[in-house]
């Protein structure tokens, strides 16, 4: 199923992905994580489907997006709500059709990928809001998991002091 994990930043919505793909059927595949907020709005579809030589300028041999990465695997959209909306419904296709074209390209490309996104925005309140498809919405809410901020959980702050400890310590010995 597609996954949606929801919270504020810093509360560990990838490690809640991450921890996904590694406990699932898929494990074995690739983990293909994408930061949709830190890659530039010109270059998102690129990234995510990749292009053909010669699709745009300075596009100078194939690529390979992130989607076809993935294949087999996991891909996480973090941030999937800064998304453009004519981007979301491309997004919409691939969760649809398990398919997409390369930007430039003139053929489907298949792939079985599992879907896991995260924001740390209320994805209703922008369907009101019409910034966000309601469609799209629907389909990646199949399983949501909302992840409360560290201030409500701080029974887990000994166990992450243990763990920067022991990760830094080794680091820095």
């Amino acid at each position: 199923s597609t996954v949606l994990v929801s919270g504020e930043s810093g509360t560990g919505k990838e490690l809640v992905a991450r921890a996904i793909h590694a406990n699932g059927a898929r494990r074995k595949g690739p983990f293909v994580a994408v930061n949709c907020a830190a890659i530039p709005e010109n270059l998102i579809e690129s990234e995510l489907f990749g292009h053909e030589k010669g699709a745009f300028t300075g596009a100078a041999s194939r690529r390979i997006g992130k989607f076809e990465q993935a294949d087999g695997g996991t891909i996480f959209l973090d941030e999937v709500s800064t998304l453009q909306y004519e981007l979301q419904a491309k997004l919409l296709r691939v969760l649809q059709e398990r398919e997409f074209q390369r930007l430039g390209g003139d053929r489907m490309i298949a792939v079985d990928v599992r879907i896991v996104t995260a924001t740390n925005q209320d994805l209703r309140a922008l369907t009101a809001a019409g910034t966000f498809r309601t469609d799209l919405f629907h389909r990646l809410n199949v399983v949501n998991i909302v992840l409360p901020p560290l201030r409500e959980r701080k029974s887990d702050i000994p166990l992450l002091v243990k763990s920067f400890l022991e990760k830094y310590g080794k680091k820095y010995e």
